[in-house]
């Protein structure tokens, strides 16, 4: 198949509409916590199981679709994260306590890895000169989409319409880029490495396996605060929903316009100055209130903006006989570790609150400083990678990964 022939504009907003339906189920299962907690009168705790079982459907879809890729295609992975989308929301509608909101957030989970195990190396192949920028260009949509996401459900809340109303209103796009797909030609891998065993032998290099760990910290410092913003900032004056739309805004500008930058610091400069400024985000976060709040989101938003793209495209350049395995698994071991943390924040939360009270506090006053010490927990993560991306900075400057490069690549960590 002559990929001269595709429609690659056609393919690449199926890509783009997918990955803003993956990310209003995140944005819009952040806004409906208090009305899950509320309805199904569960825990924090609970709450964190719940958002773990859809991080962890992520993972095991992008390990399923990276070990397949080769096999069966991106025209496949893209179906099924539609079919899963559909089969996970109608489900998550059908909820009617604490097991079944399990299960469907399990399917959404999923679906959303699979999108991210198609959409990512069928990206990197049909822009195979401008991987690193157009992968940023294409995950804009997520922050596009959380925009998309919390803006529907502050306003849908607003209206007093149910939980369930906010989740049927994301059956709609995933229609869209169904449809979008149908009947169409998929690009053919001809410059990655496209076989498995070697993807797999590829894998064992200190470089790679050192920015799994890497990611592990990026993704969790990431979703973490933006997963739980009802929680952390619902009791404060600010409004969480307008913040998240806010900062996700800022993280959707700033990808789009990512070339130029990727290109002056390279991808590890991003890395680290992401870090920095993710870590001070956060930080003000924690002790940020009034109008301050909106100052520090932005800050944290700054931060974050490019972390999982670039991560993905460093894979992509860096290693590439990894192939759609190598990218599959690092967007699978983020996500994987949100979902374990997911729990431990709930956790957190919780024992934040119960400090708070045994202290005289109660209510509103509560919940602020059980937000307050979780933030203070988070900030960790982003100050543990500046500590590794300034070593990978100095290990690898100078070294742009081509092909004949990779080897070396590897050994320098």
């Amino acid at each position: 198949m002559n990929n001269t022939n595709i429609n690659q504009s056609r393919i690449f907003l199926a890509c783009c509409v997918a990955l803003i339906v993956t990310a209003m189920t995140f944005a819009i299962r952040a806004g409906i916590l208090g009305q899950l907690s509320d309805e199904f009168n569960l825990s924090d705790t609970q709450l964190g199981w719940i958002n773990a079982m859809a991080f962890l459907g992520f993972p095991v879809a992008m390990m399923f679709g990276g070990l397949l890729y080769n096999l069966i295609g991106a025209k496949k992975l893209m179906f099924l994260a539609f079919f899963c989308h559909l089969i996970g929301l109608v489900l998550t509608i059908m909820a009617d306590g604490f097991i079944l909101l399990l299960l469907s957030s399990f399917f959404v989970g999923f679906a959303n890895g699979s999108v991210e195990a198609g959409a990512n190396p069928l990206i990197a192949e049909i822009y195979k000169n401008n991987k690193t920028a157009m992968l940023n260009r294409f995950h804009v949509w997520f922050p596009g989409g959380i925009v998309i996401g919390a803006i529907t459900s502050n306003f849908m809340t607003g209206l007093d319409l149910s939980w369930h109303a906010q989740i049927a209103i994301m059956i709609l796009p995933t229609i869209i880029y169904g449809w979008l797909m149908f009947g169409q030609a998929f690009p053919k891998d001809d410059e990655v490495e496209t076989s498995t065993s070697a993807n797999i032998k590829a894998l064992i290099s200190p470089l790679f396996i050192f920015m799994m760990f890497c990611m592990t910290l990026t993704a969790i410092t990431e979703f973490g605060p933006q997963q739980w913003i009802d929680r952390i900032l619902g009791s404060t004056d600010a409004n969480p929903m307008l913040i998240l739309a806010m900062t996700t805004g800022v993280m959707a500008v700033g990808r789009y316009f990512a070339g130029p930058l990727v290109h002056r610091l390279n991808p590890v400069g991003v890395l680290l100055m992401s870090s920095v400024v993710a870590t001070f985000g956060i930080y003000l976060l924690s002790i940020a209130n009034g109008g301050l709040i909106y100052l520090a989101a932005i800050v944290f938003a700054l931060g974050v903006t490019y972390f999982w793209p670039t991560m993905i495209g460093f894979i992509s350049e860096y290693t590439p006989k990894t192939g759609a395995l190598g990218m599959s698994l690092m967007g699978g071991a983020g996500m994987f570790s949100v979902s374990m943390w997911n729990p431990v924040i709930g956790n957190w939360i919780d024992a934040g609150r119960q400090a708070a009270e045994k202290t005289g506090l109660t209510g509103a006053e509560a919940e602020v400083v059980a937000g307050q010490v979780t933030l203070g927990h988070l900030v960790y993560f982003p100050l543990v990678l500046i500590v590794c991306f300034t070593g990978l900075y100095f290990m690898t400057r100078g070294t742009r990964n081509k092909d004949n490069q990779t080897s070396n690549a590897a050994e320098s960590v």
